[in-house]
């Protein structure tokens, strides 16, 4: 009996020794053999706020596809853009949306629009900035609004909820990236336009890339990550079971903070223009009001307006706020020589 035991220990030092062995020769040859790909690595780890601002996410060619509807000042399309939501270069995903293009030669400033929470079961390509990207593409703008994944004609979208949260950030900062293939943009001006999560979209796209494109916000989610999901919980069929034991799992990971937008406010560079319903039943009136109040401490460039009675869409406000938008916008623009 000792004998077989004196084996047993002999054979595990020997395999000990051997795997030893070969993870440091292929550390000499430079090879990804490291122990490290013997443990499974976190992977959410690189969407954070911060590591997203070092990553260099790439763009691709943006695709005008079929013509959804003509107008006598602009087209509407579908468009559509590849994106690598890892940024590892091995798959490659379609992300669909719609485009407004104003008749004519240009060049054209350019709205990039972020809506806010859609059902999939209910969304079409446009829900939630088809109204307004049409005001603003009749009055000389080019409108762009991504679908994202898993919704319209885009690819499927992660299956863990959290990333699939991460991975809009992503396809936000490739469209920014993918900006210089259409021809009828005038290559300066790019402005943001988003609304309730969207708008979180938004100031995470500012916050991540410091660039600063003018922005506006139609009643953002602003509240601190995870909060900001919770809040919304008890409107899902199983009152936020299924997204309460996923959170419970990325905490037992990651540090929630590093994901929240509102530790990295002081990285806005941009002016911004915040509109908030004060009958808004989605986003209360406090959170505008509250985030006003930290970016203006931080000499954000902020023009703050309430709408007395105003719902989360901002009506019956609807009309002076893309006004506002539009004026904020040609403010901000830079003179652009199209001769």
């Amino acid at each position: 009996m000792k004998l077989k035991f004196l084996f047993l220990i002999l054979a595990l030092v020997g395999i000990a020794s051997t795997a030893g062995y070969i993870i440091g020769k292929a550390g000499k040859n430079g090879s990804v053999l490291t122990p490290a790909s013997f443990i499974n690595p976190r992977p959410f780890g690189k969407y954070t706020i911060d590591s997203l601002s070092k990553i260099e996410i790439k763009g691709s060619r943006i695709e005008v596809g079929e013509k959804l509807s003509d107008f006598a000042n602009f087209s509407s399309y579908i468009f559509s853009f590849s994106v690598d939501p890892d940024f590892d270069g091995r798959i490659f995903k379609k992300v669909t949306g719609q485009l407004n293009l104003p008749r004519g030669e240009g060049p054209y400033p350019l709205i990039v629009m972020f809506r806010g929470y859609v059902d999939q079961k209910t969304y079409t390509t446009g829900t939630g900035t088809k109204k307004a990207g049409e005001y603003f593409a009749n009055n000389g703008f080019i409108t762009i609004a991504p679908d994202f994944l898993g919704y319209g004609g885009s690819d499927h979208e992660a299956e863990n909820i959290f990333e699939s949260r991460f991975q809009t950030y992503v396809t936000a900062l490739s469209l920014l990236q993918s900006l210089n293939s259409l021809d009828a943009w005038d290559q300066k001006n790019v402005f943001i336009w988003g609304h309730s999560n969207g708008g979180q979209i938004a100031i995470t796209v500012l916050e991540i890339t410091q660039k600063p494109f003018p922005t506006t916000l139609w009643a953002p989610v602003s509240k601190p990550f995870p909060y900001s999901v919770l809040y919304y919980t008890d409107e899902s069929d199983d009152k936020g079971k299924l997204i309460r034991g996923e959170l419970a799992k990325f905490e037992d990971e990651y540090d929630t903070d590093l994901y929240s937008t509102d530790g990295y406010f002081d990285r806005i560079k941009a002016p911004i223009q915040l509109h908030q319903g004060t009958a808004d039943d989605a986003v209360p009136p406090s959170w505008s009001n509250n985030l006003a109040k930290i970016l203006s401490s931080l000499n954000v460039d902020l023009e703050y307006y309430t709408y007395l009675g105003a719902d989360h869409n901002l009506n019956p406000s609807w009309n002076a706020v893309v006004a506002r938008d539009v004026a904020f916008f040609k403010k901000h623009a830079q003179i652009v020589d199209s001769r």
